[in-house]
C-alpha cells in the first residue's frame, strides 16, 4: 500500500502542469511537516564564515603514524574580543581502534613552546570520553564539555565519524565568556563556560591567548583561517625546498656492507617555502658516499632532494651532509649509571674547605666503560668553588688526574689530555659561576681501555643554559684499575637519588631525572628500586627516550607494555616483549618494592633498545623489553618519570 500511495503522489505531479509534490496546495498535515523539515535542515546548517584566509598545508604524517605531541599546527593568536574561525580536513586511519587517534586542540598563554612564559590552558580533543582524557589541563572544566557522540571507553566504535570537513570556532567575542565549538556536521562538541578566561600571560597588559592544534594517529589538511597565524599563511600553489636536516645514519658502518641497506633508516625534513615541512624516507632521496665505501676511514655521505612539495621537479636540487665511519668491528661501549655515597657532600653553607670530604664508594670504571654520575651543584664565590672529579687507582693515593668544573686540573695523567669549555671570556664565566649555584650536572668518565681516559661534564644552569666541560686523552691511566670519586672545595653537591615523593604522591609527568646521554652503539645501564602507589599499571617507572634538547622526543616507554612517541607509534619494525601480562595484578602488586635493572641500548643505525628486568618482591623477575624505537643515533639521550610512584637510584 505505501508503494501504491507513493507512486500515485508521482504520478499526480508529473500530470499537472508546474505541479508541486511539497507545494501549498498539499494537505496540511503535510505541508507543515516540510516546513518542519526544512525548519530544522536550516538550523543544521553551518553559518557562512567571513574573512577567511587560505591556509593550505599538512600537518601530521600522512601514513597515520604520528605520535602525540610530535607534530603541530601553526600558532593562531587569538585577541581579547575576537573569534578564530578555522576549517580543515581531519584524516581519520580507518584501521584506526582508539576513540584519541583524532586532534587536539591546545590553549596556551601567547609564548611559544619552550619559551620562557609558555602556560597551558589545557587541552580539548574531538572525542568525547568523559571517563577518560579527551579533556586536561588546570583551566578547563570538563563539566562544561557537551557532545553529541560520547565514547564510553577507548575501543569504542565510531571514530571514523570525527573525520572530514571540520570547522572549528573559539569565540571570545563575549566578555563575560568562553566558547570552544568543533563540528564536522555530523559529530559536535562544544565548551562553554560562562565566565571569561584568565590571564595566564607574564605581561597582565597582554590578553591574547594563542591556539595550535595536535594530531595523534591522524592527520590534517588544513584549509582555512579568518586570524593569520605566526608566520602567515599557505598559499595552495606548490612550494619549492628550501633545506633539510638528515637523521638516521649510522654513525659507524662495517666495511663491506651495501650502502642501500646501511641507510634504509635514513629519514630528511625538508623545509619548503612558506614555512612548510615534510619528512621523507630513504627511497625519497639521492644519496652518495664521499670517498667510498670500499676502505676503512671517515667518510661523509651525501644525502640530495629535487622535489616540490607537492613533488614536481624542483627548480634547484637541496644538499645535506652527515659524516661516518667506514670500520672493521663496530665499536662497543659499555655505560653505568652510579650513585655515590653519601647523599650530600660538603655542608650546605658552603664551608667545607678544600681536600678535607670525598665521596666513600671509589667507583669502578671497567676498560671500555662509562661510569655516569648526576648531582646537583651549589657553587660558592670562585670558579673553582664547584665540584671536582678525581680519577685514581683502587688505591686513592694512585692519582692520575684532578679534574675541576672549571677547565683545570692537575696530576700525571692530565698534562697530556686535551680540555675545552662552554666559556670564553670573563663575562661568560661570571655567568657561568652564578649559573652553577643549583646547576644539574651529570658527569661521563670513560676508561678507554688503552691507557687513557676522558670525562665531559654537562650542566644544566639555574639560568637555563647548558654548559659543557670535557677532558679528553688523560693519560699515564692504568685500564684495570681506573676509579673515580669526587670532592668539593667551599661548595657541595647532592647526588640525585630518589625521583618523585616517597609516598607515592607526584603526579604524572611531575618530576624527571637528568638528562643522561647513550652514545651510538653503547649500552647504558641503570639499578633503581621502583615503588607504586599500587592503583593501576601506569603507576610505575616511565622511561623518555630524547634528544638533548628534552622537546625532542622519540618514545615514552612504561614498565607495563605500552609506550608512545614518533619513534614509537606506526614503527613496523618495533617489536615489545612483556610477561607480566599472564598475570598483571600480581605483576602489579609485586613492583612495589621491585629491583629493577634497565638497560639502554643505541644501536648506532636509527635505533634503541630497551630491556627492564624486574625482580619483583614476590620473588619472581618480570622482564619487559621495547626493540626497534626509532631515534636519532647521534642525537640519544634518556631520562625518567613517575606517575604517582617513586624510584630510588642505585
Amino acid at each position: 500500500m505505501l508503494a501504491a500511495a507513493a507512486l500515485g503522489l508521482s504520478a499526480l505531479t508529473a500530470s499537472c502542469e508546474g505541479g508541486d509534490l511539497y507545494g501549498i496546495d498539499s494537505p496540511d498535515w503535510l505541508t507543515n511537516r516540510i516546513d518542519s523539515i526544512a525548519s530544522e535542515k536550516e538550523n543544521q546548517k553551518e553559518p557562512e564564515l567571513e574573512g577567511m584566509m587560505e591556509d593550505v598545508y599538512t600537518i601530521g604524517k600522512t601514513d597515520f603514524s604520528t605520535g602525540w605531541w610530535a607534530s603541530f599546527t601553526k600558532y593562531y593568536v587569538i585577541p581579547d574580543g575576537q573569534t578564530w574561525n578555522a576549517v580543515f580536513n581531519l584524516n581519520i586511519n580507518p584501521k584506526a581502534s582508539n576513540t584519541y587517534k583524532n586532534f587536539a586542540l591546545i590553549l596556551c598563554s601567547d609564548a611559544a613552546r619552550g619559551e620562557a612564559g609558555y602556560t597551558e590552558y589545557g587541552a580539548i580533543r574531538f572525542d568525547n570520553q568523559p571517563s577518560g582524557n579527551s579533556e586536561w589541563g588546570n583551566h578547563i572544566d570538563r563539566s562544561l564539555i557537551e557532545s553529541n557522540l560520547t565514547f564510553a571507553k577507548d575501543t569504542d566504535e565510531g571514530i571514523d565519524k570525527l573525520g572530514g570537513k571540520v570547522t572549528l570556532t573559539i569565540d571570545r567575542s563575549d566578555p563575560n565568556a568562553f566558547l570552544v565549538r568543533i563540528t564536522n556536521g555530523t559529530v559536535t562538541k562544544t565548551y562553554t563556560q560562562k565566565t571569561p578566561l584568565v590571564n595566564l600571560n607574564s605581561d597582565s597588559q597582554n590578553t591574547n591567548i594563542r591556539a595550535f592544534l595536535v594530531p595523534e594517529g591522524s592527520y590534517i589538511d588544513f584549509k582555512e583561517t579568518n586570524i593569520e597565524p605566526i608566520g602567515g599563511c599557505t598559499s595552495a600553489l606548490d612550494k619549492e625546498p628550501l633545506s633539510m636536516e638528515i637523521s638516521g645514519v649510522p654513525s659507524e658502518v662495517l666495511l663491506g656492507a651495501a650502502l642501500d641497506s646501511v641507510m634504509a633508516n635514513v629519514t630528511a625534513t625538508i623545509q619548503f617555502e612558506q614555512m612548510l615541512s615534510k619528512t621523507v624516507g630513504y627511497t625519497d632521496l639521492q644519496l652518495e658516499v664521499v670517498p667510498d665505501m670500499n676502505t676503512v676511514g671517515d667518510k661523509t655521505l651525501i644525502v640530495m632532494y629535487n622535489k616540490t612539495f607537492k613533488g614536481a621537479s624542483s627548480q634547484k636540487i637541496i644538499v645535506a651532509s652527515k659524516a661516518f665511519k667506514v670500520v672493521k668491528e663496530l665499536s662497543a661501549f659499555t655505560a653505568t649509571y652510579a650513585v655515590p655515597t653519601p647523599r650530600a657532600l660538603g655542608a650546605e653553607d658552603n664551608t667545607t674547605p678544600w681536600w678535607s670530604v670525598w665521596t666513600d664508594n671509589n667507583i669502578k670504571i671497567e676498560p671500555k666503560e662509562t661510569k655516569i654520575v648526576s648531582f646537583t651543584n651549589y657553587a660558592g664565590g670562585m670558579n673553582w668553588n664547584n665540584y671536582v672529579a678525581i680519577l685514581n687507582g683502587a688505591d686513592a693515593s694512585k692519582e692520575y688526574a684532578v679534574l675541576r668544573a672549571d677547565n683545570y686540573g692537575w696530576g700525571n695523567g692530565y698534562n697530556a689530555c686535551s680540555h675545552s669549555c662552554t666559556q670564553t671570556d670573563d663575562a661568560t664565566w661570571a655567568a657561568w659561576l652564578a649559573a652553577m649555584n643549583g646547576a644539574k650536572v651529570s658527569v661521563y668518565v670513560t676508561n678507554n681501555g688503552d691507557g687513557t681516559a676522558d670525562m665531559k661534564a654537562v650542566a644544566l644552569g639555574n639560568d637555563g643554559n647548558t654548559y659543557t666541560q670535557t677532558y679528553t686523552g688523560v693519560n699515564n691511566i692504568d685500564p684495570d684499575d681506573l676509579y673515580l670519586r669526587f670532592t668539593v672545595d667551599n661548595s657541595h653537591i647532592i647526588f640525585d637519588r630518589e625521583l618523585g615523593a616517597t609516598d607515592c604522591s607526584t603526579g604524572w609527568n611531575q618530576a624527571f631525572s637528568q638528562n643522561v646521554h647513550v652514545a651510538p652503539h653503547q649500552i647504558c645501564t641503570v639499578n633503581f628500586t621502583n615503588y607504586s602507589s599500587g592503583a593501576n599499571n601506569w603507576n610505575n617507572w616511565v622511561a623518555i627516550l630524547n634528544g638533548a634538547d628534552v622537546s625532542k622526543s622519540y618514545a615514552y616507554l612504561r614498565a607495563d607494555n605500552y609506550g608512545w612517541g614518533p619513534g614509537y607509534e606506526g614503527n613496523s619494525s618495533l617489536v615489545t616483549y612483556s610477561d607480566g601480562a599472564a598475570d598483571w595484578a600480581g605483576w602489579l602488586a609485586a613492583m612495589n618494592g621491585a629491583k629493577v635493572k634497565l638497560t639502554i641500548e643505541n644501536k648506532g643505525d636509527g635505533t634503541a633498545n630497551l630491556k627492564a628486568e624486574m625482580a619483583g618482591t614476590d620473588g619472581k623477575t618480570y622482564i619487559q623489553s621495547y626493540s626497534g624505537v626509532k631515534v636519532d643515533a647521534d642525537d640519544l639521550y634518556f631520562r625518567f618519570t613517575v606517575d604517582s610512584s617513586c624510584i630510588v637510584f642505585e
